[in-house]
């Protein structure tokens, strides 16, 4: 989920449907059955994470490529740095080795990262927190059909999710379609030649109200590529956004980022793309190129956003805590949308 600058958006005459403390209590409404269902869609088993990784492992995800990790000395390890996680993209297809899952079972965990280059809007925080999930496959499911499938089983779990949260608040109606549609990155090129990425994620998110967008990282007929992603964890022709279309601000939001992990080609061509051979000698790129990791799909399902979407939310200040510039407090409070 890239940094995007964006004015802050305060949608004319909204005021919060529940108060702070209201909200607070929905929050874990959404979080606690939301997980629940994730879980018993993929068949995963809850783990533990770490919250920060050593950079020599190869472990940490270097998103876009550019993002600076937040890092720092251990005292008792002569000042070895470690770094906050930007993700667990790679750690989590480690553990499943390394745990002794099989075939079908998966994991999932609270992945909490400070992401400190993101550019702050009414979506976008420092402070992230997902669900990361991974599941191990079999390689001939490596395709397509995998890939939807799991796709729908993550979308189950949302509509489950948004229907138990509007029973609870009456405030709240059901917004999502029922079933999600499918789009590649290059189709969505080819409709709005014209448009930015994030343009096209919008319009067809408002046609079709909840969408997978597919095939993200590598470069489009154009030269562009839709949006950014590390060549060492997503196989860029099987992985994509959960994206829906989102009324109270009147744009796509995003959900879920997920996919399809690299085999040992892809991996190997998408370094050589990405001008990063370098990573092919370091602990978790090497161990995969040697084949002695499980083949594997996995995902983040951003917590706080999900809990804006279903709270029908403003502002993702107002579902977690974290730091904002001074004027969007100031605007924020005139406005009377409490940021948390």
């Amino acid at each position: 989920m890239g940094g995007r600058i964006m004015k802050l958006i305060i949608p004319e005459g909204y005021k919060p449907a529940i108060d702070i403390k209201e909200t607070e209590i929905g929050i874990k409404y959404v979080k606690d059955f939301f997980e629940r269902e994730l879980a018993k869609q993929l068949n995963l088993t809850r783990v533990s994470a770490p919250l920060f990784v050593k950079p020599e492992t190869g472990l940490n995800d270097n998103l876009n490529g550019v993002e600076r990790p937040v890092s720092f000395g251990v005292k008792e390890q002569d000042d070895a740095v470690v770094e906050i996680v930007h993700s667990l993209a790679k750690w989590k297809r480690q553990a499943l080795k390394r745990y002794g899952f099989s075939q079908g079972e998966g994991l999932y965990t609270d992945m909490n990262a400070i992401r400190r280059d993101e550019d702050t809007d009414n979506i976008h925080s420092i402070f992230v927190d997902q669900w990361d999930w991974e599941k191990i496959i079999d390689k001939s499911e490596r395709n397509l059909d995998t890939l939807k499938a799991v796709v729908c089983k993550v979308y189950e779990a949302l509509k489950n999710t948004e229907k138990y949260i509007a029973d609870k608040y009456e405030y709240i109606h059901e917004i999502l379609p029922q079933e999600i549609s499918f789009v590649t990155s290059q189709e969505l090129e080819d409709r709005y030649p014209n448009l930015s990425p994030k343009e096209r994620e919008n319009i067809i998110a408002k046609e079709k109200g909840a969408v997978f967008i597919m095939q993200i990282g590598g470069a489009l007929q154009s030269g562009e590529r839709h949006d950014g992603r590390a060549p060492d964890y997503d196989d860029w022709l099987l992985n994509g956004d959960i994206i829906v279309y989102y009324p109270v601000l009147d744009m796509a939001l995003e959900l879920s980022s997920m996919g399809i992990r690299v085999d040992e080609d892809s991996l190997r061509k998408q370094l050589e793309i990405s001008g990063c051979m370098e990573r092919a000698e370091l602990p978790f790129q090497k161990a995969l190129l040697n084949r002695e990791l499980p083949y594997t799909i996995g995902g983040g399902i951003g917590q706080s956003r999900i809990c804006m979407f279903y709270l029908r939310k403003a502002h993702i200040g107002e579902v977690q805590s974290s730091v904002w510039p001074e004027d969007v407090i100031e605007e924020t409070d005139s406005k009377g949308l409490p940021l948390l």
